[in-house]
């Protein structure tokens, strides 16, 4: 029985996660080869059966989220183009492509996995990629991370990519998760200098940046000066890191073992939430809003600030606009200036073991040359917005967004998507949220509550894993 139906026992009536964001590919220097990164390493069975068949023709599925911005309008169409250089190098090696939405892909890969019909490989983030590892879905990578690349990458975003030793995501594009701010707003009131931007790091106060709010509230009353949102757990990411920086607490204990963020200060940030609607500070109806509405009405100049934002974002945004005005980046702010932290988005590609070797090799060719090329991987990166994974490869945006996206980096956290059971987990903290919203629970009895689930649900998990 192969790995993908060994899994499957535990896989069905499971619902994945969603994502709101992209993957891209990213360089490589001029030491590192454009054959598969393994050929200076011990190979897999895999690579061994490959060599011995290297002329025999073999094909494969890759599934895709539209992680690169559309050429022509067309989805997909750039996609196209990877697959057409990458057969001028690998003719042998035929690609079926196919495009999935963020909305529907989620469930039709569920589906996929669970009639035994997987992709053969898929670009993703962690959240899905290192639940299919644990419930050993996917096939191991290690054998194409060079010792060059395993230093180049940083270790937070190592820790999104492997389940214990095992390497199952290649990291490819990387992006700080953090603030929008429609600084053209800020000109025109003339309260620029109330935003961190003179700073090399950009690092600001709770205080600081309630005086912001207010200055908007005061000056511009047709424009909402904050974003919330609560409706449902896509984007996540952004009001978990925006109330774990507001009361600085750490999301997570250091061991991933149990709920952090239920302290004082982040139920305190949570009350202001509430109040700031009340004070027509934050967004009202917030309890009913997702995220993508929020960024909706950042792009139509009615939202000083929004809390879900990246330079990947902010590049797939510029030709969505429904207004003019120039947007910048910022961090969380944090109650005395600290330092903030900042949850990485994280994009790579994956191998399910449909228990085909010569299948499983040719996928890590196709992951290498996406990646690793000479002349596709920056292409492809630069397609995306996105930034690499790798440290060594900068500046590759004529952009001071982009600069200061890169180095922003340097507020790096682990991020929650690699603690046990995090798909149920984060099914908790909307609920919680929405009940602050609608003056049904206090912010720290919210985050007590949201804590004891959580934390059952991650035992559990951790138990199940030890079966």
């Amino acid at each position: 029985m192969n790995t993908v139906k060994k899994g499957l026992m535990t896989l069905l009536g499971i619902t994945l996660i969603g994502t709101q964001l992209v993957a891209c590919g990213s360089t490589s220097d001029s030491s590192q080869t454009t054959e598969p990164a393994s050929s200076d390493k011990k190979e897999t069975t895999a690579t061994d059966t490959a060599k011995k068949d290297e002329a025999k023709p073999v094909e494969i599925t890759w599934w895709n989220f539209p992680s690169f911005q559309a050429l022509d309008g067309e989805v997909g169409k750039y996609e196209k183009q990877i697959i057409e250089a990458f057969n001028k190098k690998y003719p042998e090696i035929k690609v079926n492509l196919e495009m999935i939405t963020f909305e529907a892909g989620p469930e039709k890969l569920n589906v996929a996995i669970a009639s035994n019909t997987a992709p053969d490989v898929i670009y993703d983030a962690p959240g899905r990629i290192l639940d299919w590892a644990k419930k050993d879905l996917l096939a191991p990578l290690d054998d194409m991370v060079t010792d060059e690349v395993r230093k180049d990458i940083p270790e937070a975003l190592w820790k999104q990519s492997m389940v214990g030793d095992k390497t199952y995501m290649y990291p490819i594009n990387t992006a700080p998760f953090m603030m929008g701010v429609n600084k053209t707003v800020f000109e025109k009131i003339g309260a620029l200098d109330l935003l961190p931007l003179d700073r090399p790091d950009r690092t600001w106060t709770f205080d600081e940046y309630k005086k912001a709010l207010q200055a908007v509230k005061e000056k511009a009353p047709d424009i909402i000066p904050s974003g919330f949102f609560a409706k449902s757990q896509a984007g996540d990411q952004g009001t978990r890191a925006y109330i774990a920086n507001l009361g600085n607490s750490p999301f997570l204990n250091d061991d991933y073992s149990k709920i952090a963020i239920n302290t004082d200060k982040a139920g305190a940030a949570l009350d202001w939430i509430r109040q700031g609607v009340k004070d027509k500070l934050v967004v009202s109806g917030s309890e009913s809003l997702t995220g993508g509405d929020v960024n909706d009405l950042f792009l139509q100049g009615k939202l000083a600030i929004t809390l879900n934002y990246s330079p990947v974002l902010r590049a797939q945004n510029a030709t969505l606009k429904k207004a003019e005005f120039e947007d910048v980046l910022v961090p969380f702010p944090t109650i005395d200036g600290a330092k903030p932290k900042l949850e990485p988005y994280l994009g790579g590609m994956a191998i399910f073991n449909n228990g085909n070797d010569a299948k499983i090799a040719a996928a890590k060719k196709l992951i290498d040359f996406i990646a690793n090329d000479p002349e596709w991987g920056k292409k492809d990166l630069i397609q995306t917005g996105g930034l690499s994974a790798r440290s060594s490869i900068t500046g590759l945006y004529n952009d001071p967004e982009y600069t200061y996206a890169e180095q922003a980096r340097e507020f790096y956290t682990n991020p929650p998507t690699i603690v046990d059971g995090y798909a149920e987990v984060r099914t908790f903290w909307f609920p919680e949220l929405q009940r602050v919203l609608l003056g049904k629970a206090t912010g720290k009895e919210a985050l007590d509550s949201f804590a004891q689930k959580a934390d059952e649900a991650i035992a559990k998990a951790k138990a199940d894993a030890g079966k």
